[in-house]
């Protein structure tokens, strides 16, 4: 849908008088309002045209349209029939906002009789009165733009591979004035919200230029994890941009825990879908992902049925691009590079536009405290002073606060603080070669190695050592392909949907276990190469139990020297068991008699001597056993004769002693902790 804003100076300098008279202004008013509405009953539905102010000698007017006519003719015939003649006519595209202003004071000044009715009569009033369900802005294209200057935007994005292919299919096309429609919409694909902007409107404004947009308008909505539209507000959008695009944002949620979608999410994703397919000649439809967004990706794919998606992204640069890239930037900060930025690169190393600002961005800072001004040489960076601070975050206070675990906090604590020194070397310009970050832990099931690995994995992002800071948690069957060539892909899938986080592998042994194929060799032999192809922004941690962990070790000689740390979980003591079962009791709104937690403590010691003792998941199973063993207790007393406290409170005689298995550990399942 179009919305004009039509302004001009009114000629008729007799009428201009006369409006200056109240009486004779509340006659023109009347006179204008009655043809405004002949003009519409005349004109269809296709098109409003009204007016919305007159001043001493100029006019405002507004125009919504369907249809992709001639708007000045329309402008043109709209203030003939008013009999007011105009110079100086002048059109311009406005957003939705906009005319919905110029719609209210037209209402105000008695042009029309109800703006409401206007947006109800062209679908508009259910978005003008839902808004707040939905996160949407509207925005409009710069009217004129070269083709050389966005081919420079384009590569300036370092997205010459697709986005440069997809300007010459669209400059090689000729503009049709009668068909309208999209053969194709878009996916683009960039972890930069600024970048992911510049491609969209890049895109977009070829189309426009081309006339494969008819209107330089286009929304753009924001989309969350497990964030629920309303669809009527959603379809009235729709609406609101025929003739224009759509652009829809997916912002992942850096600190989600699940790597499943919300059924909320996934019932957006299909309602999207349905819009994008119902108005596919109409609207065009942009989806904006960061990279590591595959499963949500897929699932518009699978939603989309037979439309065809072109996909945008940034290019990884070889060094020689990526020099010219960093030359690029210096030409634009008008200073020279020099052989300590290009040294800054690494080689065989293909770099992001992302990645290569921020190597520009330390060079630049260096050089300008250093060089340009060296009187602050000596004033330290924010990152140094950062260092001599302890790790902060709620995060790391949490680790601090769990049970036991002393070797692995003082192994982390060791880590961390490796980890910041590098930062402190690459700030200071101090060429350094970037070692493995990845880890080992081994432990025996339920002593919380997932626990603590989701946890490292937020002090990393909040200590500004990892970007993102989520876990993705995997096992063998999410590595190892059913059949020949699919192993490869599928383990570098996982390592792209966790870069910037932890690459969590649970029970790593079980890939080689099986030596009667070579899918496990080819999952360890591609997990070795993308654990040095991403050793910068993500860390891979191996985990399963003590021995198992040192054997498969021994069996791959070239993941040993990749692994910079071995974080060993102790089982947990008697005495630490029962202050977990405290505060796990806590949690589900019980507590502990102090008979019940001398009767855990004599369970726990002989319960440890077992090979298959589950730690903090045995702890878990006993106090939900205890809880509903304490219901049976309460619900044969007298309820009379039960205090609130007797309610909550778990005694010894709730607490049965289990059963001991003798039965050996189970191979091939992971425990989650």
């Amino acid at each position: 849908m179009l919305f004009y804003k039509v302004s001009a100076i009114l000629t008729d300098e007799k009428w201009c008088e006369s409006n200056n008279d109240r009486r004779m202004r509340t006659e023109h008013v009347r006179a204008i309002a009655a043809k405004s509405e002949s003009f519409h009953q005349e004109h269809g539905k296709e098109r409003y045209c009204f007016v919305s102010h007159i001043g001493d000698n100029d006019i405002i007017c507004g125009i919504l349209s369907t249809d992709y006519c001639e708007i000045s003719g329309t402008a043109r015939e709209f203030l003939q029939a008013l009999k007011l003649p105009v110079k100086d006519l002048r059109i311009d595209e406005i957003t939705f906002s906009s005319i919905k202003s110029l719609l209210a004071r037209a209402c105000r000044n008695d042009y029309i009789e109800d703006d409401d009715e206007i947006l109800d009569e062209f679908e508009l009033d259910k978005l003008s009165g839902y808004r707040g369900e939905i996160n949407y802005d509207e925005s409009l294209l710069e009217i004129k733009k070269s083709k050389k200057s966005l081919y420079e935007t384009a590569v300036g994005l370092l997205a010459e591979e697709t986005l440069c292919a997809e300007l010459d299919r669209i400059y090689s096309g000729k503009a049709q004035e009668r068909v309208f429609g999209h053969p194709v919409h878009y996916f683009l694909e960039a972890d930069n919200p600024g970048t992911r902007k510049a491609m969209s409107c890049t895109l977009l404004q070829a189309l426009y230029e081309n006339g494969r947009l008819k209107s330089r308008r286009y929304c753009y909505i924001d989309f969350r994890p497990g964030e629920v539209f309303s669809q009527v507000c959603l379809e009235s959008l729709y609406k609101s941009c025929m003739g224009g695009a759509m652009i829809i944002r997916y912002h992942a949620n850096e600190n989600s825990d699940h790597n499943e979608y919300t059924g909320g999410e996934y019932a957006t994703i299909l309602m999207i879908c349905e819009m994008i397919t119902k108005y596919r000649n109409r609207v065009l439809t942009v989806v904006c992902l960061p990279r590591a967004c595959r499963k949500e990706k897929k699932s518009f794919l699978e939603n989309l049925g037979d439309i065809g998606m072109i996909e945008i992204f940034e290019d990884l640069a070889d060094t020689e691009r990526s020099k010219a890239y960093l030359k690029m930037l210096c030409r634009e900060e008008q200073i020279r590079p020099d052989r300590d930025l290009y040294g800054r690169l690494e080689e065989e190393k293909r770099y992001l536009p992302d990645e290569l600002h921020d190597l520009f961005s330390e060079w630049y800072n260096l050089k300008m405290k250093t060089v340009i001004f060296p009187q602050y040489r000596e004033i330290a960076s924010c990152r140094k002073e950062a260092v001599k601070e302890t790790v902060r975050g709620t995060s790391f206070d949490e680790l601090q606060e769990m049970i036991g675990l002393i070797d692995a906090k003082e192994v982390i604590g060791k880590a961390l603080n490796y980890y910041k020194l590098l930062k402190i070397y690459k700030d200071r310009g101090v060429k350094q070669d970037h070692p493995a970050m990845h880890m080992i832990f081994s432990g025996n099931p339920g002593t919380a190695k997932t626990t603590v690995a989701r946890l490292f994995a937020r002090i990393m992002k909040e200590n500004g050592l990892l970007s993102k800071g989520h876990l993705v948690e995997v096992g063998r069957s999410d590595l190892v392909g059913k059949f020949v060539g699919w192993t490869a892909p599928t383990v570098k899938e996982k390592f792209e949907s966790a870069l910037g986080g932890v690459l969590f592998i649970d029970e790593a042994y079980s890939l080689v276990d099986d030596r009667e194929g070579l899918y496990g060799d080819e999952a360890i032999n591609t997990i070795v190469q993308e654990m040095e192809n991403r050793r910068e922004d993500l860390v891979v941690i191996f985990a399963g139990y003590p021995q198992k962990m040192e054997h498969f070790l021994e069996q791959n000689p070239g993941l040993r020297s990749r692994i910079a740390f071995h974080v060993p979980f102790a089982d947990y003591s008697a005495p630490e068991l029962c202050e977990i079962a405290r505060l796990i009791g806590r949690s589900k709104g019980v507590a502990l008699s102090d008979a019940a937690l001398s009767k855990l403590e004599t369970i726990f010691e002989t319960a440890r001597q077992q090979p298959d003792f589950g730690n903090g998941r045995y702890v878990r199973n006993l106090i939900e056993l205890s809880k509903m063993n304490l219901a049976s207790r309460i619900l044969k007393s007298d309820p009379e004769q039960v205090s609130d406290e007797m309610l909550t409170l778990i005694e010894e005689s709730d607490i049965l002693i289990p059963t001991i298995k003798t039965a050996p550990p189970r191979n091939g399942i992971g425990f989650i902790a």
